[in-house]
């Protein structure tokens, strides 16, 4: 046997599970996904979301609606008679019509150890806040933001190197497997549920493009901390005068350096820059416009001598 699944996801962190869940030989009646988005150089392309192109390769059927405020597209949701739909960075907050529109709800996979960090951004949040551990989770989904009750758990280990991009894909994974399992769950009847704790409620917003510019007045750990949820995009940057012109430049890793100054100094030649408490030292750099480049790379064509003040 298996399920009649609805399968609702958008970027490439929703494909393991989609993939898994067709592995695994459910009947994926339907894949909803964000529609196609302006791309290319002009914006003139319309370019479908990796969550699509997975399913189209698949041979399965995809809707884009671009919300579920018409009738006929909450109508075509809950005629196509499926078991549960399974949701993964789909992208919209989803009415009661659907949430209601299968015969056993809809599943949530949501990159985080709720209640701690629900919402948008919960991977670039927790690395930002020095958290050491994250997780996976799948949930029932309810008329809250990531409110609903708990099924299944999975724990991962977050060190003091893990960029948000690293911690992406090692979640993308667990988060595959982990879905696969409450499906087969489900099936058989004995997925349990179990209330959200009423304390330790964080929320992850949305990383705000005012965030990314890098505050050298923190201490060194905060940046190291800041620099890695922001690693690789949208990447965190300092401004500095690069052969007499002010330029940006991302920093997409770092590490603690010896030291300590008036914030946002150059203290030696190999590029450590005094924070608030400390010092950070870029490990891995890239101008606007240039590909990311290691430390020795980037100073070899960027100098930024000792005194150089950036910001």
């Amino acid at each position: 046997m298996s399920l009649r699944i609805i399968f609702m996801g958008t970027p490439d962190f929703s494909v393991p599970v989609l993939r898994a869940l067709h592995d695994a030989g459910h009947d994926i009646v339907a894949v909803y996904s964000q529609p196609p988005r302006p791309a290319g150089r002009r914006g003139l392309e319309l370019t479908p979301s990796p969550v699509q192109r997975a399913a189209e390769a698949l041979g399965l059927q995809v809707r884009t609606p671009a919300d579920f405020k018409d009738p006929d597209d909450v109508a075509a949701f809950r005629a196509l008679g499926a078991d549960v739909a399974v949701v993964v960075a789909y992208g919209l907050l989803l009415p009661e019509a659907i949430l209601t529109g299968t015969r056993l709800g809809c599943y949530n996979g949501h990159a985080s150890l709720l209640p701690r960090w629900r919402g948008a951004a919960p991977i670039q949040r927790a690395i930002m806040a020095g958290d050491a551990e994250t997780g996976m989770m799948v949930m029932k989904m309810d008329k809250g933001l990531d409110t609903g009750p708990v099924a299944l758990t999975s724990h991962v280990a977050i060190d003091g190197t893990m960029t948000a991009g690293a911690l992406h894909d090692r979640l993308a994974d667990v988060g595959a497997r982990l879905m696969a399992e409450a499906m087969a769950r489900l099936e058989k009847g004995d997925l349990p549920l179990t209330p959200q704790p009423e304390n330790g409620i964080l929320h992850a917003a949305k990383i705000g493009k005012a965030e990314s510019r890098i505050d050298f007045g923190r201490t060194a750990a905060e940046l190291c901390n800041h620099i890695r949820g922001l690693s690789p995009f949208p990447g965190a940057w300092f401004e500095a005068t690069i052969h007499g012109r002010p330029e940006r430049v991302k920093v997409l890793g770092c590490e603690i350096a010896p030291g300590g100054g008036v914030p946002g100094t150059v203290l030696d030649d190999r590029l450590a820059i005094a924070c608030g408490a400390g010092a950070i030292r870029p490990l891995r750099l890239q101008r606007a416009g240039g590909k990311p480049l290691d430390l020795a790379d980037f100073l070899r064509g960027t100098p930024l001598p000792a005194g150089t003040r950036v910001g």
